[in-house]
């Protein structure tokens, strides 16, 4: 058990590790295995986040030319569907004949039973392949490898990741609606969980909220997660310490904004979590309501793009992709005007004309695709913050 800990709101939660880290070790302890000959009753990985854990193997199943074995996932306190699942590796030696022909670089990683398959366009996987995320593919290549250069092997081998319950909690997740067929994906870019429970969350916004206040902040900004950090860092030059993370709780963020006393607040968003604000879904977790590419749609077709290029749009998985029928056909800057017209409403409507409140929208690809009209005003106040003064941030994560 990973004993390892965060607090929120003055509570101590596990923190659990990811199914992309589960498919590491197993891929890792079979590996092994398969190499040595000898049974490996715990393995060691070290995350992308720096954390080492050491893991018990089970289902160990040692044959001369293959080795089975599983990791059980173990979400910490937070709540997740794919809690408890068992990842699998099956590990195999590849015929030099075949490296070949396929041009791999010595390590193949495919997914079984239980994984799922991508049959859109627009995710990070292409199509056809398994639902294995790059950094959790990049893992398991690289433990492999690991192995094979401990026992100096030069050959090839090849790593099925597998989770025979996966066919089953899939439907629980999105991953029919995002076109990944047959099972879950494997996942993590820290390979680390952090518990955050619906509740938690949502008092330790308020709770810091009001530090920040008392600290005599007026001008608050918002942007989502990851994405929405390395924008303001990037593009904006402001400082992440300054951050307050809002999952995907705007609505109750915006609430509780204006009760604590606050002048004013900005959000800063990604197209793929704020588009939704364009239908009046303040929140933006995909659990809880999706409508992108409906807004998408609706706001092209009131811009005056064609009928053709709705159904397009409509048919896509990500709001990327979306982005580009849109420049394709000339009309993503005046549905970009459409969809902030959408949201200043709804923005003005829940905060009920008790701050000044306003938006900046963008993408990894096209940069800041729209703002509402007070969004330079409220950016330029947080810009010009002088010393001793400081803009509160709010970020609603993503992913």
């Amino acid at each position: 058990m990973l004993e390892r800990y965060v607090y929120k709101n003055q509570k101590k939660m596990r923190c659990g590790y990811t199914t992309g880290t589960c498919a590491c070790a197993a891929a890792k302890a079979a590996a092994y295995m398969l190499l040595s000959g000898r049974e490996v009753k715990e393995i060691k990985v070290i995350t992308p986040m720096g954390v080492s854990l050491t893991l018990p193997v089970i289902d160990i199943d040692i044959k001369e030319d293959k080795v089975i074995c599983a990791i059980k996932k173990d979400s910490g306190d937070d709540p997740d569907v794919t809690n408890g699942i068992k990842i699998y590796a099956q590990v195999t030696y590849v015929k030099e004949d075949i490296m070949r022909t396929i041009n791999t670089d010595g390590v193949i990683v495919d997914g079984g039973i239980g994984v799922g398959r991508v049959t859109k366009k627009g995710l990070k996987c292409a199509v056809g392949e398994a639902a294995i995320n790059p950094v959790p593919l990049k893992m398991i290549k690289e433990a492999v490898a690991e192995a094979a250069e401990s026992y100096s092997y030069e050959g090839s081998l090849k790593v099925i990741i597998s989770a025979p319950k996966g066919v089953d909690i899939a439907k629980k997740t999105f991953n029919p609606n995002l076109g990944i067929t047959g099972g879950i994906s494997i996942l993590g870019t820290t390979g680390i969980v952090e518990p955050m429970s619906e509740q938690a969350l949502i008092d330790t916004i308020r709770t810091e909220i009001k530090m920040h206040i008392a600290e005599g902040e007026k001008v608050l900004l918002i942007a989502p997660g990851n994405y929405g950090q390395d924008f303001l860092l990037n593009t904006l030059g402001i400082e992440l310490k300054r951050s307050i993370k809002c999952s995907n709780y705007i609505g109750d963020t915006i609430d509780m904004v204006c009760d604590a006393g606050a002048e004013a607040m900005l959000l800063v968003g990604h197209i793929g979590k704020l588009v939704k604000l364009g239908a009046g879904i303040m929140n933006t977790h995909s659990k809880a309501a999706d409508g992108r590419m409906e807004v998408l749609a609706a706001c092209a077709i009131r811009a005056g793009a064609e009928a053709d290029t709705a159904r397009k749009i409509l048919d896509c998985v990500t709001t990327e992709a979306a982005l580009d029928i849109l420049k394709k056909s000339d009309m993503l800057e005046n549905t970009m005007k459409q969809l902030m017209i959408r949201i200043e409403d709804v923005l003005q409507r829940r905060s009920g004309g008790k701050i000044r409140i306003g938006a900046i929208v963008f993408s990894n690809e096209y940069g800041i695709l729209g703002k509402t009209k007070t969004a330079d005003k409220l950016l330029e106040d947080i810009m010009s913050v002088s010393e001793g003064e400081h803009a509160c941030m709010f970020i609603p994560s993503g992913e």
